[in-house]
């Protein structure tokens, strides 16, 4: 049933994508441009428990880099991901791993999962751009695009409306703390 506000309001239209624009698969990691590359590229923290910190890794970078594209390479060929890069790790060691209120909703993956998952992203994103498949508008994950872009594409769309004397209403939701008030203890109960 239509919401009568909304009833007369165009239906979505949607932009097929090209025939020619069609992913075919991942290319060959390189050990210089991918693998060396996107290890000088990593933030210099890591936690306690990683088990190869990220500083260490950028010392050795060249000694391992071959190893690490060999991996990534069949990883991508055979379409899987080893177990162990899906394992997260507790980011401060002295709590307990069988208390649900140890994990947080944000998890620390190892350096080389996210290795493997930037080296991923990069060629995923360069076919998405070169294909123009990527959203206009949208500013996560995108080189030159921030939260500040999509502010002031709110604040502009807000601007224009009143400009043309238009009501404008803003409601906002902060979630960035929902998880640390939820009560862990019913949320395990629900999932057995």
């Amino acid at each position: 049933m239509k919401n009568a506000a909304t009833a007369g309001g165009l239906p979505p239209t949607f932009t097929a994508a090209s025939v020619a624009s069609s992913f075919t698969g991942f290319h060959k990691v390189t050990v210089v441009d991918d693998v060396i590359s996107a290890i000088c590229r990593l933030p210099d923290k890591s936690w306690v428990t990683d088990t190869l910190p990220t500083p260490q890794l950028k010392l050795i970078a060249d000694l391992i880099a071959p190893f690490l594209t060999e991996l990534f390479n069949r990883s991508l060929s055979t379409a899987t991901v080893p177990t162990v890069f899906k394992s997260a790790l507790i980011k401060k060691p002295d709590l307990d791993s069988t208390d649900p209120q140890s994990h947080r909703p944000i998890s620390s993956l190892s350096v080389v999962s996210k290795l493997l998952e930037r080296v991923v992203f990069r060629q995923l994103y360069s076919y998405l751009s070169a294909a123009d498949l990527l959203p206009r508008l949208q500013s996560a994950y995108r080189t030159h695009h921030s939260t500040e872009t999509a502010v002031l594409k709110v604040l502009t769309d807000i601007l224009y409306a009143v400009d043309d004397g238009n009501l404008s209403v803003l409601a906002l939701l902060d979630l960035s703390t929902a998880f640390d008030t939820f009560d862990h203890d019913i949320s395990v109960l629900e999932l057995f």
